[in-house]
């Protein structure tokens, strides 16, 4: 089998654009990867063209050699574009292989080690101003079937918090605790907003709501100041969404940095790596849980991560999304009454395209700018669940 063509499909999802990867066999064995990269879907366009042009002519099923040539000749390394590139590429040479065997990717990676997963939900506070309405979003969340949510309650706070700001936060966080109960999973986002005092002040704050962590609390590019935080914090801290391969993950396990942590895999490097991190995470009793705010085919390629690794916790989705979202892709997605997902078992990521749906939504410019509000306006206002409501059986 060789690789015939690698493509990319770009579909608009208001507040991103889905990049979709087609890599094509002279076998008609199609492998499907994402690539999403929010703001700088163009960039990473760009790097996957020049993968296209190294690739086309290799066997897809050689996907170790591949990535490892790749990564060494490439002289850049590293980075949200290079590595979401490789990422994708990654994820569809698997589709490939899996489709031709007629198995899960999961298969391929060991086997099963459960056929669901507990999942949060994110994007489900879209259009929450005051506490009142977070809590009213929270109720409806939990009553979709969710047993977890998470959010950013920081709005667009730099490094420091002013005591007026932590009030306002602990009453929001406050008020989605009294409308779930003790029994809902509470996940608390940093985005990398705080410095050490300031993320440790509130690490201390929000202890009294039991979060199952805090997430990113200071920037992605300093290791000693997390450490730090970790060390002074009596909430468990999570962290790996903005961190690329093994190199990135490695050194904070090893600082035990993180008590959660959270690879892409649609930017860490894909699903052997993600694998290969989760076990590096295995060996100091690490929780996995990997960063998943995506399209399907991230999801796809996350669920089959959560089949076969022991030590998968947590999966990250959306609770709503553009209406669109069930068209472009086969993607049928079952909740469970007690907030799992079961992982689907078709062959290689279990899920195809709809072309036509795709085009009807090209690429709309959508700039990513964290310390803007606007960022957390992340749902259009027509959002829908995607999600089938069953017991798994």
């Amino acid at each position: 089998m060789k690789i015939t063509s690698v493509d990319t499909l770009v579909v608009d999802f208001y507040r991103t654009n889905l990049v979709i990867v087609r890599v094509s066999t002279d076998e008609g064995i199609v492998g499907l990867g994402e690539a999403t990269l929010e703001g700088k879907e163009r960039a990473v366009q760009g790097a996957i063209a020049e993968l296209a042009e190294a690739v086309t002519g290799m066997d897809p099923t050689r996907i170790s050699g591949i990535l490892y040539e790749l990564a060494r000749d490439w002289y850049w390394r590293g980075g949200p574009v290079v590595m979401t590139a490789l990422s994708s590429l990654e994820m569809a040479l698997w589709d490939i292989s899996a489709r031709e065997l007629g198995v899960p990717v999961s298969r391929l990676l060991g086997g099963a080690t459960r056929d669901r997963v507990r999942a949060y939900a994110n994007g489900w506070f879209s259009g929450a101003v005051t506490a009142e309405d977070y809590a009213a979003a929270a109720r409806r969340t939990v009553d979709s079937g969710f047993r977890g949510l998470k959010w950013d309650p920081f709005e667009n706070y730099d490094l420091t918090i002013t005591t007026r700001q932590l009030d306002r936060v602990l009453a929001q966080i406050d008020a989605v605790r009294s409308a779930v109960g003790r029994d809902i999973e509470l996940f608390i986002e940093g985005h990398g907003r705080f410095d050490v005092n300031h993320a440790v002040k509130v690490a201390r704050e929000i202890a009294q709501f039991d979060p199952v962590w805090f997430e990113e609390p200071c920037p992605p590019d300093n290791l000693d100041a997390l450490v730090d935080i970790r060390r002074a914090s009596p909430v468990p801290i999570a962290a790996g969404e903005r961190w690329f391969g093994r190199q990135g993950f490695a050194p904070a396990l090893a600082r035990q940095a993180v008590d959660f942590v959270q690879p892409d895999v649609t930017h860490a490097g894909g699903i052997a790596e993600l694998a290969f991190i989760s076990t590096l995470a295995a060996t100091g009793y690490v929780g996995f849980a990997p960063h998943n705010p995506s399209g399907p085919l991230s999801t796809a390629a996350t669920l089959q991560l959560g089949a076969a690794l022991p030590n998968f916790r947590y999966l990250e989705i959306m609770a709503t999304d553009v209406p669109w979202r069930p068209e472009i892709t086969s993607e049928r997605l079952v909740l469970t009454e007690e907030g799992d997902v079961i992982i689907p078992t078709g062959p290689g990521l279990g899920i195809d395209l709809d072309l036509e749906a795709i085009a009807r939504h090209p690429f709309t410019p959508h700039p990513l700018r964290l310390f803007q509000d606007a960022v957390f306006d992340i749902r259009p206002g027509n959002e829908r669940s995607f999600f089938n409501l069953g017991d798994g059986k």
